[in-house]
């Protein structure tokens, strides 16, 4: 293999063991002699419990345990979880209403845990559920997103669980009153359900005093510190594993009620406990996505120059505060919150409300798609008002290269962009839509182009560690802090490793999910894996380098000074020994210089990196139907330097799909009386194989300074620009028909309202 740099499309290791069935997930793992979990979660959205009868569950037939709150609380535990909370504009803290690991006094949400059965089979303990009776008293349910309505906790009387804002109020509404135009659009974010194709599940045991807990996760160091907090067990007295993990999306992240219980029962059988969710299980209790609403506007000078931008948002946060859903959707949410462009003066407002529904986080983007949705859409609204063409507007706001580094009105620091050749080098590859638009008219069909200019930020733990063993039998052992959900992290790492040491990637094993290898790590989430793990990579290497240097220069027989390595080989002048790293440690094992053969290093990185691009989507909507699709999909991603475009395209691919699944027919569901209607795959509209057009991919790097390796991260940066490209390109199929407003999920029903009505018909 040539050095890092040249971005080698290698193909994944890993998919041998995953295509041909021997992917080790939670389900194919489980603990001999394990005793299984079943949840009784609330059949109703918002109700006072009176009792809970759990006689005939606990009498049945294989049932060893049933736990309530009360035996929780018995149990010595910490019930309530922890949940992150912001500072209202005025200076004032947000609420912070308890949850329990099992509701206490009041079910929220159909599907809340109220109690659990642990059983001898899955079956067993599934049937015991059915034998539990929980009587209530039945409140009114709060679907809607605003103030008022019943209370869903004591210390939040109008539902409102927060009023944030940052940013100049009083400057931006300046702008506002001294501007040549302005121009304002309501926009929908419809909410979404987080459908991995491995539901959530965990196992734990209990044995010689320490807990060892096992889950589908995105990270385990994050999850023994809850752990530890909660059942009052020194962090050392836990050991928690991740297996193989079928897609994570952002929501595996969150310590889930389930864990702590499972945990519980565990120790207080002292026997292995198993539980997995079934789809309409998962679908009723994982956090949702998205579920927002917001008035962007935008203030022009005469020159059509942004001069300010102001947005209020309403989000749904569901039953309960998450576990740091707040700040997702607030902060996180303003570190891109003016995109690309170059405006100084701007004012965010974001309003959070409880409903009796389960929590929802900013997942598939933890922010950004938000972001960059909502703001993409105005400022293709202001194309069409301004009579400006929406290409040449954008590039007219764009930063210049030369302000680099830029620091926005939100106060985050953009290292590098060049958003115009990017967004030029789209241009290049949709030539010909007037042509294609002209043809679709004489069948009858309508065809429509949308632009998105996104940028992201990688987000997260900022610091990582990385460890390199050398085994006896040869092979070398890269033990990391995250932990893939699918990416293809252990190709990724394997490739930049032996990239940079030229240890054979087939003699590499990359060692994840297990907190008793590292004594800390973030994680995965927010696109930061591949930066910062292989920045603690590298870091390791230079530990190892300078480590083994002073000990081969005394086998070389020359000065320290004199030995170098070049990626392959240690050489000096003046000695004919040039060993490889794994010569250099066998040659120590030998001599018994067991010191040498592991080496570990943590970093932290200074800043953000931000990953950017141009999304060009073409739709075609059939005017008798409604019926639309995405026929032509085009990408230009400024990732920075890239280990391997080929698992960079895949990642677009997968997030690109995901921004066309919510765009055309994603949308989560609820009844009057709070009951999700869209609890299984038959009434969640999840994409096709079919609905996804062939997706042009390219790369056009401005490498990062924020790192050594000028990597920007990709992870998130398909669903970033598609659900803007998608949606504006609905919007300009409809313009000529008079549609001045169209949101998200654009179905056949809707699409056909929009066409024959001009507005969607209530549902």
């Amino acid at each position: 293999m040539e050095k890092f740099g040249t971005s080698q499309s290698v193909k994944r290791t890993e998919d041998q063991r995953f295509l041909t069935g021997q992917g080790r997930y939670i389900d194919d793992a489980i603990p001999e002699n394990a005793l299984f979990a079943a949840f009784f979660r609330s059949p109703v959205a918002h109700a006072k419990i009176t009792s809970v009868d759990v006689e005939a569950a606990q009498a049945a037939d294989g049932v060893k345990l049933v736990l309530t709150f009360d035996d929780l609380l018995a149990a010595g535990i910490d019930t309530k979880l922890n949940a992150t909370i912001v500072s209202n504009r005025d200076g004032s803290r947000a609420t912070d209403p308890e949850r329990h690991m099992l509701a206490k006094d009041r079910v929220r949400f159909v599907g809340e845990p109220v109690a659990v059965v642990i059983a001898e089979t899955a079956m067993q303990a599934q049937d015991a559920v059915e034998l539990i009776w929980m009587e209530s008293e039945d409140l009114p349910a709060k679907l809607d997103v605003d103030a008022g309505g019943e209370p869903l906790h004591s210390d939040a009387p109008e539902n409102r669980a927060f009023d944030w804002g940052m940013g100049d109020e009083a400057a931006t509404e300046a702008a506002f009153q001294a501007a040549a135009h302005k121009v304002q659009l309501s926009v929908a974010d419809n909410r979404a359900i987080i459908t991995s194709i491995e539901p959530r599940g965990c196992q734990a045991s209990w044995a010689d005093g320490r807990l060892h807990f096992a889950y589908g996760g995105q990270g385990v160091w994050a999850m023994r510190g809850q752990l530890a907090q909660k059942l009052q067990l020194e962090p050392e007295l836990i050991r928690v594993t991740t297996p193989d993990v079928g897609g994570g999306f952002g929501m595996k992240v969150m310590p889930y009620p389930e864990y702590f219980c499972v945990s519980v029962a565990a120790m207080k059988l002292q026997q292995p406990v198993h539980w997995m969710s079934d789809r309409s299980e998962a679908m009723l209790s994982d956090h949702h996505g998205r579920d927002l609403t917001s008035l962007a506007e935008l203030a022009f000078d005469e020159d059509h120059r942004i001069t300010a931008y102001r947005v209020h948002s309403k989000v749904n946060l569901g039953a309960y505060n998450s576990h740091f859903g707040q700040a997702i959707q607030t902060n996180l949410f303003s570190k891109v919150l003016m995109g690309a462009y170059d405006v100084q003066t701007t004012y965010l407002r974001v309003e959070g409300f409880y409903t009796n529904t389960t929590q929802v986080d900013a997942y598939r983007g933890a922010g950004r798609p938000e972001a960059i949705y909502v703001l993409e859409r105005v400022m293709d609204r202001a194309a069409r008002e301004l009579g400006v063409d929406p290409w040449e507007l954008r590039r007219k706001n764009f930063i210049r290269p030369e302000a680099f580094p830029y620091k926005t009105a939100t106060g985050e620091t953009y290292d590098v962009g060049d958003f115009n050749m990017v967004l030029s080098r789209a241009g290049e590859q949709v030539q010909g839509f007037a042509d294609r638009k002209a043809i679709d008219a004489e069948r009858g069909l309508i065809r429509g182009q949308g632009l998105c200019y996104y940028i992201e930020s990688i987000l997260g733990d900022p610091s990582e560690n990385a460890k390199v063993e050398f085994c006896e039998d040869g092979t070398v052992n890269l033990c990391v802090g995250t932990q893939s959900n699918g990416q293809g992290h252990e190709t990724a790492y394997t490739q930049f490793l032996s990239d940079q040491t030229g240890i054979p990637m087939d003699q590499i094993n990359v060692i994840q999910g297990d907190s008793d290898q590292l004594p800390n790590g973030g994680g995965t989430g927010g696109s930061r894996s591949v930066t910062v793990q292989n920045t603690a990579t590298l870091a390791t290497i230079d530990v190892m380098i300078a480590a083994f240097t002073p000990y081969l220069a005394d086998k070389m027989g020359v000065e320290e000074a004199d030995v170098s390595f070049d990626h392959e080989t240690f050489r000096a002048p003046g000695s004919n020994l040039t060993p490889t790293l794994t010569e250099a440690a066998e040659m120590a094992r030998t001599d018994g210089r067991t010191d040498l053969l592991r080496h570990e290093a943590r970093i932290t990185l200074d800043a953000r990196s931000f990953p950017n691009g141009a999304h060009v989507a073409e739709i075609v909507i059939d005017s008798y139907t409604g019926e639309t699709w995405v026929d032509r999909y085009t990408v230009v991603d400024d990732f920075g330097n890239l280990i391997n475009p080929m698992l960079a395209e895949g990642q677009v691919h997968g997030g690109v799909a995901q921004g066309i699944g919510q765009a055309l027919s994603e949308r989560v569901v609820y009844d009057a009386q709070g009951q999700l209607l869209t609890a299984s795959l038959m009434d969640y509209a999840l994409p096709h194989a079919a609905e996804i057009p062939m997706i042009k991919f390219t790369s056009a790097p401005v490498p990062s300074t924020t790192n050594p390796m000028g990597m920007k991260g990709c992870g998130e940066a398909g669903t970033v620009g598609a659900l803007a490209a998608v949606a504006n390109a609905v919007q300009d199929a409809l313009w000529d028909h008079g549609v001045r407003q169209a949101d998200m999920p654009f179905t056949p029903l809707r699409v056909w309202e929009l066409l024959t009505h001009g507005s969607v018909a209530a549902d």
